[in-house]
């Protein structure tokens, strides 16, 4: 299986949908939704979404952004999403994926990453630790 990870396309935002919606399980993620967040996104750099590629189907994906702190001086880069098409995991694809933000991190002085996973998804928490990610507090939001 040859699979390359770049960076997202227009032509993606339909298939990025189909995985937002079928994979991480929210319901409200449209086509159209999709595609106004990502060409938003498109125009700031702190935002970067990549997909993996097989055979021009998009299986996978993580999007991410730079996010200044106090601490670190630096910053950090949030996930904001990982998923893959069940069929694509325990191929590697989600590792890949994340070794890229990994490599963005580096390339932006950034040493560290963060990112929230939902009570339920206790496979991706087992994933995230493999890959070396500690669990360290619980993430809080508030709908307004």
């Amino acid at each position: 299986m040859d699979i390359v990870i770049r960076e997202i396309e227009s032509k993606d935002y339909i298939s990025i949908a189909a995985i937002w919606h079928d994979v991480l399980g929210f319901s409200s993620v449209t086509d159209e939704t999709v595609a106004k967040t990502c060409e938003k996104m498109k125009g700031d750099s702190r935002y970067c979404t990549f997909v993996a590629d097989v055979n021009d189907n998009v299986v996978g994906l993580v999007t991410a952004v730079e996010t200044l702190a106090i601490d670190p001086p630096n910053g950090y880069i949030k996930v904001n999403g990982l998923a893959v098409l069940p069929e694509f995991q325990r191929c590697g694809i989600g590792k890949m994926l994340m070794e890229r933000v990994e490599k963005l991190a580096g390339e932006r002085n950034i040493s560290l990453i963060g990112l929230a996973s939902g009570f339920q998804r206790t496979g991706a928490h087992e994933f995230y630790e493999h890959l070396g990610y500690q669990k360290l507090s619980f993430w809080f939001r508030k709908r307004i």
